[in-house]
């Protein structure tokens, strides 16, 4: 099984990456691991494996996990049902087992010509289990196909990038066959960044207090729900199509009045009163 690694990943025009994201990303590739990424909803775990695979020029297979979906999923599914039916009709399909095979991502990513980019989204969505349903797999880097009797090899290793939630523990035997790193939720500086992406012309000021306030909203104390990047992006969107002005965040923070679009950032209704509350008491 060949493998080529001939580039590093410095993060894209369109994903800033930290130092250290960059080192984690590079560092999987290189111990040939999978790499684990947590980090609270928001903070690009997702969008990562895309920008790693436009970044390397290479192409990408999305598994996205529920909480009904199995392991062999992402191998492949054999559906036996539609090949008793086609028997029952006559239909010649029948007689080749192949025809009732779907493949999974996994599979997919396996049979490429040239190394790929797997991404396993959301992994603790699913049952306990299915991370360690997934080890040997992912570990030899193939699987055993019963209805063709052959193992599936994968020609090239792909780089695999695991997203969670931390909706529930991994398992420990899952954890060291991984690298880790854990996306800390961006500072000013480097959210100023991130803006700038999306809105290199957006006016200085109205950046600084729109970060200010949307910093603030973070800091406070019981907040079930903090708004996160893509949140503020989207807020940042509203206050240019409302056209409000840095005098005006600046004012309403004056007055302690509540922002313009709060239902941006703040995405049940406890937060909403609770941040509506200590407005009303003069906390900023």
């Amino acid at each position: 099984m060949e493998n080529k690694q001939n580039a590093s990943f410095q993060g894209t025009s369109n994903y800033v990456a930290t130092r250290e994201l960059q080192t984690a990303v590079n560092a999987a590739v290189a111990l040939q691991r999978p790499l684990l990424i947590k980090g609270e909803p928001g903070t690009g775990k997702t969008l990562l494996a895309f920008e790693v695979a436009k970044a390397l020029n290479k192409q990408l297979f999305t598994w996205h996990v529920k909480s009904t979906t199995t392991a062999q999923q992402g191998l492949y599914e054999y559906d036996a049902v539609s090949r008793l039916r086609d028997s029952q009709l006559g239909d010649d399909r029948v007689h080749h087992v192949e025809n009732y095979i779907k493949k999974g991502k996994i599979w997919e990513a396996f049979e490429t010509d040239e190394q790929s980019v797997l991404l396993i989204d959301e992994i603790d969505k699913a049952d306990i289990e299915f991370p360690n349903d997934l080890l040997q797999e992912l570990d030899r880097m193939e699987f055993y196909c019963y209805e063709l009797k052959r193992t599936i090899k994968a020609k090239h290793r792909p780089i695999i990038i695991i997203t969670s939630n931390n909706e529930k523990e991994l398992p420990d035997a899952f954890l060291r066959r991984c690298f880790f790193h854990f996306i800390r939720f961006p500072d000013k500086e480097t959210m100023q960044q991130i803006v700038d992406v999306h809105y290199p012309k957006l006016e200085e000021t109205l950046l600084t207090n729109a970060l200010k306030t949307f910093f603030g909203i973070r800091e406070v104390k019981n907040i079930k729900k903090k708004p996160s990047t893509s949140e503020l992006i989207d807020w940042l969107r509203l206050l240019l199509v409302g056209k409000v002005s840095a005098e005006d965040l600046e004012d309403l923070n004056k007055m302690n009045e509540i922002p313009p679009y709060l239902g941006a950032l703040l995405k049940n209704e406890s937060d909403y009163d609770l941040f509506k509350a200590l407005r009303e008491k003069g906390v900023k």
